[in-house]
């Protein structure tokens, strides 16, 4: 059987149209589901192009990882997560492919290890609708701008229920974190996360650096448990219980996020959509939010267009942190950070075998 041939959609670009070529346009990347029809490839980047001012205002000028699903998504597959995971089916690509388009710009990024990378950077509709052609799902972009690739221009709240926690409880406490932005004066933007939970972006000013922002997180975490038991900022999931983990480490270096208008590797295509906080507060099944709803809603606009609007200020939660500042544990990639507790289990640890500063003692 012949090969299908590619196709090509033509969107805007800086000087007039852009063509960007499809390969396998007919493949199956979501399977039917009782709700929803079959998604292929050609679909994923009309979908892209569909939604692309908003998506477009998520990625614009931002280093971004890609999530690529080349075989599509079926029950089963995995997506790799480390150097273990090699025969896994989907992967994160953090470099620049092989044969990216002369018109694919890029941004240069440090890991916490110390080691640097050349990621994309999308400055036109054009680059998303290439990464689709390249397997894309997902795209999780840094909370910085290629000008100042090292102060984060946006505070992100990671709202993730923990097993025990509805989509109900993640709902209840987000009005909660609404309540506190405003009392804080602060201006955020809340949305689905195209699964259970629900992330608010806040963009800030480019004044601090990963760590301060990270530590508003933190901060922000702590104050609203104190406003609501159903949540936690704690690492350890043992010590979390069947409460909304506030994962406070969504800020910090080369932690990301998926994007707001993001497809997400889940039967049903659902998608990370923004929403206004009246939105949020009424929805009951995020997956209803997906490839074939989603672009009609864009129809009204979209619930982010202000968001460039409101550079907010992080000194009131970096007050807040200073009332308490004891830090938390840092992912487990991450070199031994100051002041961070021991990397340890709770229910494994031996107090003699740790100093005042969480670093073992070796007998």
């Amino acid at each position: 059987m012949a090969k299908p041939a590619a196709a090509e959609i033509v969107v805007p670009g800086p000087d007039g149209e852009r063509a960007v070529r499809v390969s396998s346009p007919d493949r199956v990347i979501y399977e039917a589901t009782e709700s929803t029809p079959e998604v292929t490839k050609l679909m994923v980047a009309e979908y892209f192009a569909s939604v692309g001012d908003g998506l477009m205002r998520a990625l614009r000028e931002r280093p971004t990882a890609l999530e690529r699903w080349t075989k599509g998504v079926r029950p089963g597959m995995r997506l790799a997560t480390g150097a273990q995971d090699r025969d896994a089916d989907a992967f994160y690509q953090k470099r620049v492919p092989k044969g990216a388009p002369d018109y694919l710009e890029t941004a240069t990024i440090t890991f916490p290890s110390g080691r640097t990378a050349d990621e994309i950077c999308p400055t036109e509709l054009a680059v998303p609708i290439w990464c689709a052609h390249m397997g894309t799902l997902t795209f999780h972009p840094w909370p910085v701008r290629r000008s100042d690739v090292d102060r984060p221009d946006e505070l992100r709240i990671d709202l993730d229920p923990q097993p025990g926690t509805s989509f109900a409880d993640v709902v209840r406490v987000a009005g909660v974190a609404k309540e506190l932005l405003d009392d804080l004066g602060l201006v955020g933007f809340p949305k689905t996360s195209g699964n259970r939970g629900i992330h608010v972006f806040a963009r800030i000013r480019p004044d601090w650096e990963f760590v301060d922002v990270r530590h508003a997180a933190i901060a922000f975490g702590r104050e609203l448990e104190k406003r609501d038991q159903g949540v936690t900022t704690a690492w350890w999931k043992e010590e979390r219980g069947e409460r909304i983990f506030v994962d406070y480490n969504q800020n910090s270096r080369d932690r990301t996020i998926a994007s707001a208008y993001s497809l997400r590797p889940i039967p049903g295509a659902p998608v990370s959509t923004p929403m206004t906080w009246d939105e949020i507060a009424s929805v009951t099944d995020p997956r209803v939010h997906n490839l074939f709803t989603v672009p009609e809603r864009m129809a009204d606009g979209d619930p982010w267009a202000a968001i460039d609007d409101v550079a907010n200020d992080l000194a009131p939660l970096l007050d807040l942190w200073e009332e308490h500042p004891v830090e938390l544990n840092y992912p487990p990639d991450y070199p031994k950070m100051p002041g961070e507790p021991p990397r340890v289990q709770p229910s494994k640890k031996v107090a003699e075998h740790w100093d005042a500063e969480g670093n073992r003692v070796e007998n």
